[in-house]
């Protein structure tokens, strides 16, 4: 078995490589995502918090 026949896969490659480049996507955002809308949401609450101490 050489490389080639591995990442096609009995011609079914394309689609086990899309799956597994969609799943690492799905997985990618599921880790980055709430991390960017913590720092957000820190991010606001400081500047509402600033704004009511200037009040």
């Amino acid at each position: 078995m050489n490389w080639q026949e591995f990442f096609a896969m009995g011609g079914y490659g394309f689609y086990v490589w899309m799956s597994y480049g969609i799943s690492l996507v799905v997985l990618l955002i599921n880790f980055f995502l709430p991390v960017i809308q913590r720092k957000q949401l820190l991010r606001q609450l400081q500047l509402k918090q600033k704004r009511n101490k200037q009040s």
